[in-house]
C-alpha cells in the first residue's frame, strides 16, 4: 500500500512517499481503506520534535489521527462492524498513521460516519470534533444558558467549538478575525470579537466558560473575565496554566483545566447525530491529495486555517 512517512524529525520536506506491506487487524480492530484524513497540528507538531521529550516518535512514521473510510476486514472479536460499513475515527495509537492506503483501529475508537457528508467532511471530524466535545461537556460542563466565549473560533477545534455549544443551548462568543466574522455567525454564534481590532475580550456578563484553543494570552487577564465559578479550558497546556490548574483551587471557585482528548467512539456516534441532524458540519479550509501532505502540512503550520485541510487519499 501507499503511505506517507517522516523519515526523521524535521520540517514537512522530510515526507517521503514508500510502499509498505498491508496492515493486518487485530483480534478486536478494524481494517479500514481510508478515503479521506485530515490535517491537525499535532501532526507536524510531533514530527518537527516539539514534544519529542514527552512523546518521543520512532522513525519511519506515519502521520495522521483522522481517518474516514470503509471497513474491508474485521478481527475474530468484532462485533459491531463489518465489512463494507463506511465509518470514521480517531486512530487510538501514536504518533497516528492515518496518512496511508490502508490502516487498523480498534473497535471502540471507530463509529459509522454521517450519512449526509462527504467522506472529505467525515474526514474532518475526529480529532477536531472530540476535542470539542470532550472540552464543552466533560470538562466546561455546558449546559443550556451558559455563556461561553471560544477564543480561536475560526480554527480546526473551535468551529466546532461553536457549533457544539450552541447545540446544547449555550450562548456563544467568538474570537476570531473580522474575515472569519460571517463564518461564525453561519455557524450559530451570538456575538463576534475581531481579536485584530480590539483586545477587550469582556461581554456584557461574566463568562461561565471560556475555552482557549490558541493560548498565546497572559492567564490572569482570561481568568479575569470569568463569573465566580467559572472554568477555563485550554487545549494547549503551559507551565503557568498548568500550574494554574493546581493552585487556583486554594484560593478561588474558579477553575482552570487542560483538555487532553481521547479516542471514543461513542463521542462519534453523537457527533454524527449533529450532523445528520443538521447542527454540526465541518468548514474545509483546503483539500490536498495525498502526495501533496507535505504542503499540506507546510499550509498547517501558517497558522491560518480556517475550519480543516483535508487530504483526499482515494476516489
Amino acid at each position: 500500500m501507499k503511505a506517507m512517512q517522516y523519515r526523521d524529525y524535521g520540517t514537512p520536506d522530510q515526507l517521503q512517499a514508500a510502499e509498505l506491506p498491508m496492515p493486518r487487524p487485530g483480534p478486536t480492530q478494524l481494517l479500514v481503506r481510508v478515503l479521506a484524513t485530515s490535517v491537525n497540528p499535532v501532526d507536524w507538531k510531533l514530527h518537527n520534535g516539539q514534544y519529542r521529550h514527552i512523546m518521543p516518535v520512532r522513525f519511519p512514521s506515519i502521520p495522521g489521527f483522522d481517518l474516514a473510510g470503509e471497513v474491508t476486514e474485521v478481527g475474530g472479536h468484532v462485533t459491531r462492524f463489518k465489512p463494507g460499513d463506511r465509518v470514521f475515527a480517531m486512530l487510538d495509537r501514536r504518533p497516528g498513521g492515518t496518512s496511508a492506503e490502508y490502516v487498523a483501529v480498534g473497535e471502540l475508537a471507530a463509529a459509522r460516519s454521517p450519512t449526509n457528508l462527504t467522506p472529505q467532511e467525515v474526514a474532518a471530524i475526529p480529532l477536531a470534533g472530540l476535542t470539542a466535545l470532550q472540552c464543552l461537556r466533560d470538562l466546561g460542563r455546558i449546559a443550556a444558558g451558559k455563556r461561553v466565549l471560544i477564543i480561536g473560533a475560526a480554527g480546526g477545534v473551535g468551529h466546532f467549538a461553536v457549533q457544539i455549544a450552541k447545540s446544547y443551548g449555550a450562548n456563544v462568543t467568538a474570537v476570531c478575525s473580522g474575515r472569519n466574522t460571517e463564518l461564525m455567525c453561519s455557524l450559530g454564534a451570538d456575538r463576534t470579537i475581531d481579536y485584530t481590532q480590539t483586545p477587550d475580550l469582556r461581554g456584557p456578563q461574566p463568562y461561565d466558560l471560556v475555552l482557549d484553543f490558541v493560548a498565546h494570552s497572559p492567564l490572569r487577564p482570561l481568568l479575569a473575565l470569568l463569573a465566580a465559578n467559572g472554568i477555563y479550558v485550554s487545549s494547549l497546556p503551559s507551565a503557568s496554566r498548568i500550574a494554574a490548574a493546581f493552585l487556583l483551587p486554594l484560593v478561588s471557585r474558579r477553575r482552570v483545566r487542560i483538555a487532553g482528548v481521547k479516542p471514543h467512539g461513542a463521542d462519534l456516534e453523537e457527533l454524527s447525530r449533529l450532523c445528520e441532524v443538521g447542527e454540526l458540519r465541518p468548514a474545509i479550509d483546503r483539500t490536498f491529495n495525498l502526495e501533496n501532505l507535505a504542503a499540506a502540512h507546510a499550509y498547517s503550520q501558517q497558522g491560518r486555517t480556517v475550519g480543516k485541510v483535508v487530504i483526499q487519499v482515494a476516489s
